[in-house]
């Protein structure tokens, strides 16, 4: 075997710094695709988020109309009961 000249070991290197820069950039592209896809599904989960708490406060009076709405039915058929 014999021993690698200076400019192997420097053509050499020189194509494993290559190697290596290529895959940093397809690895930080990689990256920048799933960041871009997170913050997606951040403003989706906000907008979600948001959606449903609209939906809530919406609602919320519903249990108390229909409350209501028996009390005073209650009452209507008290009051028909006690003027008979």
């Amino acid at each position: 075997m014999t021993d690698p000249t200076p400019s192997d070991v420097a053509l050499e290197l020189e194509r494993l710094r290559g190697v290596v820069e290529a895959g940093f950039a397809r690895l930080d592209g990689q990256l920048a695709l799933i960041m871009q896809r997170g913050d997606q599904v951040d403003r989706q989960l906000a907008d979600h988020e948001a959606r449903l708490d609209l939906l809530e406060k919406g609602r919320w009076p519903l249990p108390s109309i229909l409350a209501l709405v028996a009390v005073a039915g209650l009452a209507l058929t008290l009051w028909q009961l006690a003027n008979r």
